[in-house]
Parts: C-alpha cells; sequence; structure tokens
C-alpha cells in the first residue's frame, strides 16, 4: 500500500503529555528548565519527550530536531529578556534616554543569563551557525532594539554597526567571564588551595598565580555599567584631537 505523502511519522506521534496537548512555547520553557537542572548534556529529543509524556516523535512539529531545539533555546531566552523588559518599563509617558535604555538591556541580558547559566554558551555559538536571517525573530527583535538606541544616540550607520558588535561582545563576553569556572575545591578554606594555586607551576605562570585571587572576583553589574559607559563614550564622544 502506498503512503501517504502528507503523513509522517512526526504527523502520527500525540503530542498529547501529561500537562495536556504541547505547544511550542511549553516545549522550549521545558527544554529549558532541564537545561537549567542538568546542563546543555542532558538535553536530548527523547528526554525531552520524557520530561513532557510525549514520544520524541511527536516534538518534531516544534523543533525539526537537536539543532532547532537549541536554536529554540536561544528564542525563549531572549522571550523571557523582553518579558522582563517589557515588566521593568517605567509608566512615565516619556521614554528614557537612549543611554539609560541601553544599560536597562545590557543588566536585564546579564539577569537573563544568570538565571540559565547552562544555556549562555548558547547565545554565543548560535551566532556563530546561524546567518541574521535566519535567526528567530525574538533574538533579531533584540538587535532591532539596540541599533534603534544607538540610532537616537545621533550614530551614522557604519558607526552604529560598530558600536552594535562591540555592544555585543562587551555584554557576552562579560557575562562569559563572569560565569567563568575558578573554584578548584570549594570545600578547601585557604584561598590558595580553594582555587587550586598548587596545580599551576610557580616558575611559568608567576603572574598568574599572584592575580588569580583577583580573577576569581566577579565583577557584578557595576562591571557591567562602567565598561558599558566607557565602550559608549567611544562611539558617542568626538575624537581628541
Amino acid at each position: 500500500m502506498a503512503k501517504n505523502p502528507g503523513t509522517s511519522p512526526a504527523r502520527r506521534a500525540s503530542d498529547r503529555g501529561r500537562y495536556g496537548r504541547l505547544s511550542r512555547e511549553r516545549v522550549l520553557a521545558t527544554a529549558l528548565e532541564l537545561v537549567d537542572r542538568e546542563g546543555l548534556g542532558a538535553l536530548s529529543m527523547r528526554r525531552l519527550g520524557s520530561e513532557l509524556g510525549v514520544e520524541a516523535m511527536a516534538l518534531y512539529r516544534y523543533a525539526e530536531g537537536k539543532d532547532a531545539l537549541l536554536e529554540g533555546l536561544v528564542e525563549a531566552m531572549h522571550l523571557e529578556l523582553h518579558g522582563r523588559l517589557a515588566a521593568a518599563q517605567p509608566d512615565t509617558g516619556e521614554a528614557p534616554d537612549w543611554r539609560s535604555e541601553l544599560h536597562t538591556f545590557a543588566r536585564t541580558m546579564y539577569d537573563v543569563c544568570l538565571a540559565h547559566p547552562h544555556a549562555v554558551p548558547l547565545l554565543t555559538t548560535r551566532l556563530l551557525a546561524v546567518p541574521m536571517a535566519r535567526r528567530p525573530l525574538p533574538v533579531l527583535r533584540s538587535h532591532e532594539r539596540v541599533l534603534a538606541l544607538l540610532a537616537r544616540a545621533g550614530l551614522d550607520e557604519k558607526t552604529s554597526a560598530a558600536a552594535f558588535q562591540a555592544f555585543l561582545a562587551w555584554v557576552l563576553g562579560y557575562v562569559s567571564v563572569e560565569l567563568r569556572p575558578m573554584v578548584d575545591n570549594p570545600d578547601e578554606p585557604d584561598p590558595a588551595f580553594r582555587l587550586g594555586l598548587h596545580r599551576l607551576p610557580q616558575q611559568d605562570l608567576p603572574t598568574l598565580r599572584r592575580i588569580a585571587p583577583a580573577l576569581a572576583e566577579r565583577g557584578g553589574p557595576q562591571g557591567l555599567a562602567a565598561g558599558l559607559d566607557a565602550l559608549l563614550d567611544r562611539f558617542t564622544r568626538p575624537a581628541s584631537r
């Protein structure tokens, strides 16, 4: 008997899980919760299906495989970003100035990343893997928002593009440094042994050993804001002659 070309295994698999019929939002939210608990290595279509109480094949109508699922996690984080930004928008009748809004965007992105540290690497790796036009709409809206604020600052298109790239690199880079592992033995009270400095050869790495305790300190939101101001000043203040 000939197969119906319009019917695929994914379409035959039921998508009614233990919490009712699925939606893309529920699939992505559950995937993000799984990664938050157990890391990216735990994420698979089979495991996600188990979490939702459906066959793995039922998920393919919401994400066409593992790559699409990873892209969906980036989408979910940007949706959370936009939700937090909307909730934080003051109801004064006047829009905040462009610099304040860029600071709010950067700080909110920082908060979203700290809420989902295991998913943060995807914000960079998916940018490397996916052309701009194929990125999820919430990601593109983030790009649009930052570029529009830079335009409000009076920057021309070329300078806006350079400032946008620097802004993106600063925020993602800063978060990555904040989240990097530094502690070698959390149960060790001595700072040097806690950081595992005894593992670093003194003769080859004297400066790194000396500075490591300072490197282990987190800059927090204050460091993020200070670096952002320095970056924005670079693009908005006339160059000294």
